[in-house]
């Protein structure tokens, strides 16, 4: 009876001791705007150029772009290969044996990692690459240590490298500093990566901002509602009491 006591307050307790050990990556703030199209746009094209060389984003059709204010013919010609159909979902021409083959895992599809991992995070972590010789890539990252996914955007970036700072018998990471520039400015780089979160958040749930437009009109209802409906009870159960 005490071991199932025990288990059942590590179970309670698991969820807590998860989170404590997962706050002391400090996230940097997002900048989505799904009301921003252009950005949308910018995004969904380094989606395709970047990072749909190896990730799927299996429940994306191209054609659901059109939302954020493109035409066929503009995803035909600038975010789809010739052998695609725009009614096709977002695929990887990478085999699932390649990437866990190449990169010791598969790479996750991409539909809903922002719904999954939130936007700050990712925003954070794409901004977090730094030189590691250590790594068979040849990178790691302040917000998930050992990644086996390399940088893709150290073209754009540049080379980052760690300034390291004591913290007891301990040496952490206090900031990356630009070692090498790459083809952006530091600013530059940000807001790509901001527009590609954007994009990243619109993707998991394209009807986010309806949905949120449409739940405003029904909070104003259910208020308007209520006044009626107040004044009526009071109407009719004023000879009553």
């Amino acid at each position: 009876m005490k071991r199932l006591k025990n288990f059942l307050f590590l179970l309670a307790a698991a969820p807590v001791m998860a989170f404590a050990a997962g706050a002391t990556v400090h996230l940097d703030k997002a900048p989505v705007n799904l009301a921003d199209q252009e950005s949308l746009q910018r995004g969904a094209r380094t989606f395709v150029n970047y990072c749909l060389n190896c990730h799927s984003a299996n429940f994306m059709r191209y054609t659901r772009m059109q939302d954020i204010g493109l035409t066929e013919e503009q995803i035909k010609d600038n975010l789809m290969f010739a052998a695609e159909k725009p009614g096709e979902t977002m695929k990887t021409s990478m085999s699932k044996a390649d990437g866990k083959a190449w990169f010791g895992a598969t790479p996750p599809d991409l539909s809903v990692i922002a719904r999954s991992r939130g936007a700050d995070w990712l925003y954070t972590y794409l901004r977090g690459f730094y030189r590691d010789d250590t790594r068979a890539t040849g990178w790691n990252n302040t917000v998930f240590d050992k990644v086996g996914m390399p940088h893709v955007l150290w073209s754009l970036q540049g080379e980052m490298v760690p300034v390291y700072k004591k913290e007891g018998e301990h040496e952490v990471i206090e900031r990356l500093e630009l070692a090498k520039p790459g083809s952006l400015t530091l600013a530059e780089y940000d807001t790509l990566v901001g527009d590609l979160v954007n994009y990243l958040v619109w993707m998991g749930e394209p009807d986010q901002l309806k949905r949120k437009q449409l739940g405003i009109i029904v909070l104003a209802f259910l208020a308007i509602f209520f006044v009626v409906a107040y004044y009526l009870k009071k109407e009719f159960w004023k000879d009553i009491h």
